[in-house]
């Protein structure tokens, strides 16, 4: 099912009013866009051949599992000339989780965990965009994890852009940023004799990000 249209893009958000406090050393020394990145301003979509939506959390207290999501669905808006009209949707199939374990893949999906069959998405909408240095955004957004939605922060840093043999613009992003699985809902622990949950509330998302520009409607 295609989520989204190419015939509904994003509204670009107004640029705000002009506002002259008195300047300061920290508005002095903000970093300020890359010019050459402003030719990249326009859509883009996620290429999942390429990408990885992903997670790592911490078991039994000595080893760490890693999965990822192989379903979802991406819409993008990066404004090189002001990063803060970009924006960002990720629509993501719950049950399609995979960490290279089928039975704790089936667990993960279970009601203990993502609930996948009452809640079959996640969602991340992006709220503000803001450079933090030369190469690196600070995106705010909320997070919908079994119809709970709850904001992060995912720090992106910019990898670069290629035109490929094939004619495509790609641009490239990694993101990361850790939540407490307990604010959504996903309280399911096994506490170990030796002390310490079997499951850490902590989970690190990864967003390793190669995307390609949608070309213009019409």
């Amino acid at each position: 099912m295609n989520l989204f249209s190419r015939g509904t893009p994003f509204r670009r958000p107004e640029s705000a009013a002009p506002k002259h406090p008195a300047a300061s050393p920290a508005a002095a020394a903000a970093v300020l866009p890359d010019p050459a990145r402003a030719r990249l301003s326009g859509e883009w979509v996620i290429d999942p051949a390429h990408s990885r939506i992903g997670f790592s959390v911490r078991h039994a207290m000595v080893t760490t599992v890693r999965g990822a999501f192989t379903d979802y669905q991406s819409r993008l808006y990066f404004d090189g000339r002001e990063p803060g009209r970009s924006q960002a949707e990720i629509i993501i199939n719950t049950a399609s989780v995979d960490t290279g374990v089928e039975q704790r893949d089936a667990h993960l999906v279970g009601r203990d965990f993502l609930d996948a069959r009452t809640y079959p998405r996640m969602r991340f909408t992006s709220t503000a965009v803001e450079l933090a240095d030369a190469d690196v955004y600070r995106m705010t957004g909320d997070l919908t994890i079994r119809d709970t939605t709850r904001p992060v922060v995912l720090e992106l840093t910019y990898i670069g852009h290629v035109t490929d043999p094939f004619g495509y613009d790609r641009v490239g992003f990694d993101g990361t940023t850790t939540i407490d699985r307990s604010e959504w809902g996903l309280t399911y622990s096994t506490k170990l004799a030796e002390g310490g949950a079997m499951v850490s509330e902590k989970v690190r998302l990864q967003f390793d990000i190669a995307a390609i520009r949608t070309p213009p409607v019409g």
